[in-house]
């Protein structure tokens, strides 16, 4: 039972990074209906930020998290005005093609900036534990799983209680409306595009107690965090954190208690069997074909 438990932490905090980079994915969608396929290496990026701000300029850890976050933001906004605002329009598979090619950029970039070795970032919960009777829980991956529950509850009341908020959540219903609106569409899609590289760079932030920062780790996340966006329905996003922890906890089960290999292939097969019985997704709305 103590492993189970155990296992379960692990799962749901690795879970969180998941979804948190889903949720990337979800905002950039609903707002352009673009697939930012550069999202993980977002994540990378801001990691990046992160063991510069921290490990080598010695910041606190607090402002160096919070100027990784502000960094990764402006750097979404540049982005957006660079690479996709000058492709909107075109086939969805040309603005795909841009974002994967915008990912190849990040990791080579970081790998001439920073170097291909594994790198960390210590933080004040590298080595505390929490003991409750004979569990033992880390410190680092309760950090996670606590960061993730405020940014969510942030972002909820963001989008739900400001008029920033409730202009970008019209912009993702109907552009064309809130244009005629009044509403400043580009100027929402960039916030849109910057909100979403900071979420992306906190959870760059938050992965490096649980694992090593380096060049290609976003690619290896950024596969395991779009089938959860697409399990808890593309364009949700509840679904898209629900879907990054069933992912982790999925991931963290098998690995423990499958033989070798089930790992990395468990997720995916739940993916399938969801997406058979419910094609939209667990949280996505269902449209009728009409006939």
């Amino acid at each position: 039972m103590l492993d189970f438990v155990q296992q379960l932490v692990s799962g749901i905090a690795l879970g969180c990074v998941y979804g948190l980079i889903a949720l990337g994915f979800v905002l950039i969608y609903k707002a352009t209906e673009v697939v930012n396929f550069a999202q993980g290496d977002l994540m990378m990026l801001g990691g990046f930020f992160g063991f510069t701000f921290i490990g080598m300029l010695g910041f606190n850890y607090w402002f160096g998290f919070a100027g990784a976050v502000i960094a990764m933001a402006l750097f979404g906004m540049l982005a957006e005005r660079v690479v996709v605002r000058p492709i909107l329009g075109y086939p969805q598979f040309s603005i795909i093609m841009v974002t994967i090619g915008l990912g190849f950029f990040l990791r080579s970039m970081a790998g001439i900036i920073w170097g291909t070795d594994d790198l960390k970032i210590d933080t004040p919960f590298s080595a505390g534990v929490l003991k409750i009777g004979p569990l033992v829980l880390a410190h680092d991956k309760l950090s996670v799983i606590a960061a993730t529950v405020i940014l969510c509850t942030l972002l909820y009341l963001f989008f739900n209680r400001t008029t920033l908020g409730t202009a970008m959540r019209a912009s993702s219903e109907n552009m064309l409306a809130a244009y005629y609106m009044g509403i400043p569409v580009k100027r929402v899609v960039s916030i849109v595009w910057a909100i979403s590289a900071a979420v992306a760079g906190t959870a760059g932030v938050l992965l490096a107690p649980i694992t090593f920062v380096h060049s290609n780790v976003g690619l290896v996340l950024g596969l395991k965090a779009f089938p959860a966006a697409v399990l808890g329905g593309f364009g949700s996003i509840p679904g898209a954190l629900v879907g990054g922890v069933l992912i982790g906890v999925i991931e963290s089960m098998a690995g423990f208690y499958l033989p070798q290999g089930w790992k990395d292939v468990a997720p995916y097969i739940v993916l399938l069997a969801v997406l058979l019985l419910k094609p939209e997704g667990l949280f996505g709305l269902h449209v009728r074909k009409k006939v």
